[in-house]
C-alpha cells in the first residue's frame, strides 16, 4: 500500500512555528490591499464613476477589487519565496540541516511552495470576505475567485523560488522589485487594457499578473468565457515550469 509523503507538510509546520510569535507581520499584509481598495476604489472611484468592461458599465470599485485580490495573492506568495527563502538558503543555512533528515530536495521545494501559497491564500480569503462585507460580490461566480487566487499564488511562489536561486546578495532583490512593481501597476489592476497604447497591450498581456487579474475579474463580475481557460493554462504552465527549474537549480546548490 502506497503511503502519502508527509515530508513537505513538516516544512510547512516548521514555518508556521517560526512565525507564530510574529503573526502580526503576516496579518499586516492582509490589510494593504484593503487600504488600496478604500483609497482608490471608493475614493478615486467617486471621481472616475464607471468603466466599460466587455461592453458593460461597472463601478470603478468593482473593477479595481479583483485586481487587488490577485495582487494580494501575488505579494503574499512572493515575499516568502524571495526574501525569507534566500535568508534560509544562504544565510541561515536551514536547508543544509533539513537535508540531514528524511526530508528531501523535492520536499523542500513543495514545502516552501505550500507555505507561501497558504500565505497568499490567506490574504485572498480575507480580501474576499471584505468584498462580501462591502457588497462588492454580485454573483456566485465570485466564490471561484478564491481558488483562482490560490492558483495565482502558486505560480508566483514557484517563480519566486526559481528567481531566488539566482540571487547573490541582498541588493539583487532590487531586480525583483523592479519586476513586481510595474506588474502591480500596469497589469490592468487599475486601468482597463483599452487605455494602453496599441504597442503596449501585447506586453501587458504576456505578464504573469495580467492573467491572474483578468481571470479573477471575469469570475468576480460573472463574465466567464473560454478565454479564462487560457488564463488557467498559462498560470499552470508557468508555475509547473518554474517548479521544475527551481528543483534543478537547488540540487547543485544544496547537494554539491
Amino acid at each position: 500500500m502506497r503511503t502519502i509523503n508527509t515530508a513537505p507538510f513538516r516544512l510547512v509546520e516548521r514555518n508556521a512555528m517560526a512565525w507564530r510569535h510574529i503573526w502580526w507581520v503576516i496579518a499586516s499584509g492582509a490589510f494593504e490591499p484593503i487600504m488600496y481598495l478604500l483609497g482608490l476604489g471608493f475614493g478615486m472611484g467617486a471621481l472616475v464613476g464607471t468603466i466599460e468592461v466587455n461592453g458593460v458599465e461597472i463601478a470603478y470599485k468593482n473593477f479595481v477589487a479583483p485586481g487587488l485580490m490577485a495582487s494580494a495573492a501575488m505579494n503574499g506568495a512572493v515575499f516568502d519565496t524571495t526574501f525569507n527563502f534566500y535568508f534560509k538558503l544562504k544565510r541561515q543555512r536551514t536547508y543544509d540541516a533539513v537535508l540531514n533528515t528524511p526530508v528531501g530536495l523535492g520536499d523542500i521545494v513543495l514545502g516552501e511552495l505550500g507555505w507561501s501559497v497558504a500565505r497568499g491564500a490567506l490574504y485572498a480569503m480575507f480580501f474576499l470576505a471584505t468584498l462580501a462585507a462591502l457588497g462588492l460580490t454580485t454573483t456566485w461566480w465570485a466564490l471561484l475567485t478564491l481558488p483562482a487566487a490560490i492558483l495565482v499564488a502558486s505560480m508566483f511562489a514557484a517563480m519566486g523560488i526559481a528567481s531566488t536561486t539566482y540571487i547573490r546578495t541582498w541588493t539583487d532583490f532590487d531586480f525583483i522589485q523592479i519586476a513586481i512593481l510595474p506588474m502591480f501597476l500596469a497589469s490592468t489592476t487599475f486601468f482597463p487594457l483599452s487605455t494602453y497604447p496599441g504597442w503596449a497591450r501585447p506586453i501587458v498581456q504576456i505578464t504573469p499578473l495580467y492573467h491572474g487579474v483578468d481571470l479573477i475579474r471575469d469570475l468576480s463580475l460573472g463574465m466567464v468565457g473560454w478565454s479564462d481557460l487560457g488564463h488557467v493554462a498559462y498560470l499552470l504552465g508557468v508555475g509547473g515550469i518554474c517548479v521544475r527549474w527551481a528543483s534543478r537549480r537547488l540540487g547543485p546548490m544544496l547537494l554539491g
